[in-house]
């Protein structure tokens, strides 16, 4: 008897994958064995970076707000502590937001915690 082999499927599952890597350079799009192995380390890449967006972001905030605090004579650590004493519920991007771009707002919650 003839060996039974799901063309179809292991047809769909390259076809899904080469799909993926439309717009890649040179044999990764094209190359099965290629292709699936830059495809999967896009993958590791992207679920890596997912994470160090939120890193990248939360330094960012605590930087702006720094620059925002040390205006008005004070430093972020201090700031922070004063907050969290006066049970002030601003997380630090919408902190950073008002620094950048509505200074008095941000003046008023310094002057607050002082």
């Amino acid at each position: 008897m003839s060996r039974s082999v799901n063309h179809v499927a292991s047809r769909a599952r390259r076809k899904k994958i080469l799909k993926r890597t439309r717009g890649y350079f040179g044999k990764r799009k094209n190359v099965w064995t290629v292709a699936v192995n830059s495809w999967e380390k896009g993958q590791q890449y992207a679920y890596r970076d997912r994470k160090a967006k939120k890193r990248n972001f939360r330094s960012l905030w605590i930087t702006r707000i720094n620059a925002g605090a040390r205006e008005y004579g004070m430093s972020y650590s201090v700031l922070m502590g004063n907050l969290a004493k006066k049970n002030v519920a601003l997380n630090r991007k919408a902190l950073a937001d008002l620094a950048m771009n509505n200074p008095e707002a941000f003046k008023a919650i310094v002057d607050l915690v002082k």
